[in-house]
């Protein structure tokens, strides 16, 4: 398998050190390219069509909240991973609802970044209880719109609804007595029906819906 190509984005010279460190131990990862704003992750991803972006949220010149946005509108196919010093949950969902698909604290151990970055590249990353519940939050109303313009399926439903629970590929797995094989064709075709891009966007999805007050 080719390794997956990483583009790091963040102002500090020295967390870009460390992240190099950390994943140079992994031959699954290389970094393609660096960059020290938002400005610059732009053009880069461009240049290098990197698999998976490290951005750092807090930036000179264009942060990374607003480079997300524009990559996404203009790259949808590439993943983002917001990397930060700190757990501040709103943050962290506002980064989510612009497009990043996952975030990473700066100070956690190699191994803890490894496997992260590893079920993220693959699609296994579950949402976080945390995240779950801010975008219930979000919709507080929760205008269910109706339900026979859903189009999924019984058995898709019942995935998405378990996924706005924050549970993993292998949780979902073990709860309806399916393989993880046939959880991940499952989502694949969720996300392709509902043309949507991630599992932030799937919770978002089933909250509006009013999927989950059943």
């Amino acid at each position: 398998m080719q390794p997956f190509r990483i583009l790091l984005v963040d102002d500090h010279a020295h967390a870009r050190e460390a992240i190099r460190e950390i994943l140079e131990e992994y031959e699954e990862f290389v970094i393609v390219g660096e960059g020290k704003n938002g400005e610059e992750a732009l053009k880069l991803t461009e240049e290098l069509m990197p698999d998976i972006i490290l951005m750092d949220i807090q930036m000179p010149v264009m942060d990374g909240l607003e480079a997300t946005k524009r990559i996404k509108l203009k790259f949808p196919y590439v993943k983002i991973v917001m990397i930060t010093v700190s757990d501040d949950i709103t943050d962290l969902f506002d980064a989510l609802k612009k497009g990043a698909q996952g975030y990473l604290v700066k100070n956690l151990q190699s191994e803890a970044w490894f496997e992260y970055l590893r079920a993220f590249a693959i699609d296994e990353v579950p949402m976080s209880k945390e995240i779950a519940f801010q975008i219930l939050k979000e919709f507080p109303q929760n205008k269910a719109r109706s339900k026979e313009k859903i189009p999924l399926s019984t058995r898709e439903i019942e995935v998405l609804q378990l996924v706005a629970k924050g549970l993993s590929n292998r949780e979902i797995s073990e709860a309806l007595f399916i393989s993880e094989h046939t959880v991940k064709t499952h989502l694949k075709n969720i996300l392709s029906k509902l043309h949507l891009d991630n599992r932030v966007q799937l919770t978002s999805y089933a909250f509006q819906q009013g999927l989950m007050n059943e």
